[in-house]
């Protein structure tokens, strides 16, 4: 039986959790027909799809009343001119935030990192009020944990949240966590979690996320796959209820959720309304 604690906890990261989507053409239309508008959705980007999809898609979003949060991937932007022409398209349409990764991309210009990136926003004014980056609680597959760390702090000044990589383990959870805020990086974080996804869609899925072929998808995200598809192999819930002693103090600084729903839009709100409903009850 859950202490009172973590039920509080768990209840507050679900109330403030927010969803990130694929930009295929039926997205708009699941967003809409599942989501209210209280909820922010973030619009990734690929190599595979362009930054248009993920541009347009945002500013439709934008316009039906959702907080949206495109991402900018680096190494898909040539340069400052290419960057500072998509924060005036973006910023015109009403979009205060982004999330800035370095992407899968090879680099189409200058920016070899989100680093680069960064510092170019900060040089074109800050136009947006909420910049994120990404956290990884474990092993980045080409980059050393310190490094990781380390291009945190570097980046700290040009970002307002952390968003955490996927994590199956609670303990790396709390180790990372940790080892962030001894570092000194104060930035607000929000945890990455995985929404419920259908085993039989997952394949599906893998052709259509856009970052290259399915083989080279599922190359770099089995273990991902394998876990969201074992029958009791994981759950969010549990997942959760695990994390939250380490997420609940103040000083965690953890304020939501960040909701990988492989575009299952519908379920990942159904899962998320269902459970905070429980919790409260």
């Amino acid at each position: 039986m859950r202490n009172k604690a973590t039920r509080a906890t768990m209840a507050t990261l679900l109330r403030h959790a927010r969803y990130e989507v694929l930009p295929t053409p039926s997205t708009e239309d699941k967003v809409l027909a599942s989501v209210p508008t209280d909820r922010t959705i973030t619009v990734t980007a690929s190599p595979g799809k362009g930054l248009e999809a993920t541009f347009a898609l945002a500013e439709s979003l934008a316009g039906s009343g959702y907080q949206v949060v495109p991402h900018l991937a680096a190494r898909m932007i040539s340069g400052r001119t290419e960057l500072a022409e998509i924060c005036d398209r973006l910023v015109s349409h009403g979009i205060s935030s982004v999330f800035v990764p370095g992407g899968d991309a090879d680099p189409a210009g200058d920016y070899q990192d989100a680093l680069a990136l960064l510092e170019d926003l900060t040089a074109l004014g800050s136009p947006f009020a909420q910049v994120g980056i990404t956290g990884y609680p474990e092993s980045h597959p080409t980059i050393h944990d310190d490094l990781t760390i380390q291009a945190m702090w570097d980046k700290r000044r040009h970002a307002s949240q952390v968003v955490s990589n996927l994590s199956f383990d609670p303990s790396a959870i709390t180790a990372w966590l940790g080892r962030m805020r001894a570092r000194g990086i104060t930035l607000p974080l929000l945890l990455g979690i995985p929404g419920p996804v259908e085993r039989t869609k997952l394949l599906a899925m893998a052709t259509k996320i856009g970052v290259g072929e399915s083989t080279r998808f599922l190359a770099k995200h089995k273990g991902t796959f394998a876990r969201l598809a074992a029958p009791g192999g994981f759950t969010g819930e549990s997942f959760l209820e695990k994390c939250a002693p380490a997420l609940a103090p103040p000083e965690a600084l953890v304020e939501g959720l960040h909701v990988f729903t492989f575009n299952q839009i519908a379920e990942s709100e159904q899962w998320r309304t269902q459970l905070l409903e429980r919790l409260e009850s």
